[in-house]
């Protein structure tokens, strides 16, 4: 049976709290790792495609705590604090991590596969200009220097699948700002801190941008949209799921 928690309003609930905390000592690792040793944890933490020679399983985890400057964590982690504070007061703490950590893992794989689709296509362009998966396998694990013009582009777009990772809590932060505007459709955002609107009326018209800035495509656009309608899609499934079950609130 579905209850409403009736605990008060925390400014700053444990878990918003915690994960505050965790992203900030991923960036401040980074910098200080990369400054002092040479370090690069991108390289390590950051989420790369399956079948990259830099991926390893714990990365659809690992990725969520890393930033890639501070203009990306700021952001990032205010939105964290604005929306997460009032869906972890409203759900309560446990069930606030799990549909953030799924939300965030649910970013991670729709991201991969559109790449994945997109990987394939570029495979097929490859394969068909005379080039063999053996050879395919050596320019990503050795990128050259210098590639045929003719197939330069698709040669470096498919190279850069593999190479490039994704990092970042924004799939899981897009997840917090669906989840708001479920639970609070009339509650008004300020744009720029100036203009309201209603939180409804935010998310769709957010959700619809990204979507199509995800099928533009546009040449050096280094969002992950994908990744965020990830993480509203699986949001949006994880709370209808929980209102039939009857359980939001934990």
């Amino acid at each position: 049976m579905m209850q409403y928690r009736t605990g008060g309003f925390n400014l700053m609930p444990v878990v918003v709290k915690n994960l505050l905390i965790i992203n900030g000592l991923f960036f401040l690792a980074t910098i200080s790792l990369e400054t002092a040793y040479r370090v690069d944890l991108f390289e390590k933490l950051g989420l790369f495609m399956p079948g990259s020679p830099y991926f390893q399983p714990y990365q659809f985890v690992s990725h969520m705590f890393m930033h890639a400057n501070f203009n990306h964590i700021f952001f990032n982690m205010f939105a964290l604090w604005m929306f997460g504070t009032a869906i972890e007061n409203l759900m309560g703490s446990r069930r606030f991590l799990i549909y953030y950590m799924i939300t965030g893992l649910g970013a991670a794989f729709l991201h991969l596969g559109v790449n994945y689709i997109e990987l394939i296509s570029l495979r097929n362009e490859l394969l068909n200009a005379g080039l063999s998966p053996a050879e395919l396998r050596n320019y990503v694990e050795s990128p050259p220097e210098r590639v045929p013009s003719d197939i330069a582009g698709a040669l470096s777009g498919y190279i850069r699948k593999f190479i490039i990772p994704t990092v970042g809590a924004s799939g899981a932060v897009f997840g917090l700002l669906l989840a708001f505007g479920m639970f609070f459709p009339n509650s008004y955002i300020y744009l720029f801190f100036a203009i309201p609107i209603k939180a409804k009326y935010f998310v769709m018209a957010y959700g619809a941008l990204e979507l199509y800035f995800g099928i533009a495509g546009r040449p050096g656009d280094n969002i992950a949209h994908f990744a965020h309608l990830g993480g509203m899609l699986f949001g949006f499934l994880l709370i209808r799921y929980w209102r039939r079950k009857r359980h939001i609130y934990y």
